[in-house]
């Protein structure tokens, strides 16, 4: 499971004295801790058993991935807010550690293949205009869960619909 090659890899990253890597895994295990006590949270108002809830609250790999994909989208901006304020050491900085976490990503898809997508479902709708846009994203979206940017899907519908 995704879970335990993180693990795996932070101890490798700490053995090895790699210390981007070892930064960036200790600070996804923390998001993804954070992400299974607030679902435990959630899971404690409905389940007693103290065995059942721990299990329950474990991420599922569509959540792990979110959880990565969230990551990798604050490094994103970084970079693009450090390159915009001409502190390009940081945006390296930042590239670097978005790279580290694009390697536990689903494969993303290009954006030929996202345009694909996006008339297949255009067509499967009805859409008409820029007011179905919601509905196309949503309905994409959940196609290609975790290999394309919501981003991208937006830019690419907004475009196929205008």
């Amino acid at each position: 499971m995704l879970k335990e090659q993180l693990q795996k890899d932070l101890m490798a990253s700490l053995k090895s004295g790699d210390q981007v890597k070892r930064l960036v895994l200790g600070m996804l295990m923390t998001a993804v801790k954070s992400r299974e006590l607030n679902k435990r949270q959630q899971l404690s108002k409905s389940i007693s058993d103290a065995v059942e809830l721990e299990k329950q609250s474990q991420l599922t790999g569509e959540e792990l991935s979110e959880v990565i994909a969230g990551e990798t989208k604050k490094r994103k901006e970084s970079v693009e807010q450090f390159r915009a304020g001409g502190r390009e050491e940081l945006a390296q900085k930042e590239k670097a550690e978005m790279d580290i976490l694009m390697t536990y990503m689903p494969e993303q898809i290009s954006e030929d293949e996202i345009r694909t997508e996006v008339k297949k479902t255009i067509a499967e709708l009805g859409a008409s205009g820029v007011k179905d846009m919601g509905k196309v994203i949503g309905s994409v979206m959940s196609k290609i869960k975790g290999r394309a940017d919501g981003g991208t899907v937006s830019k690419i519908t907004k475009e196929l619909l205008q």
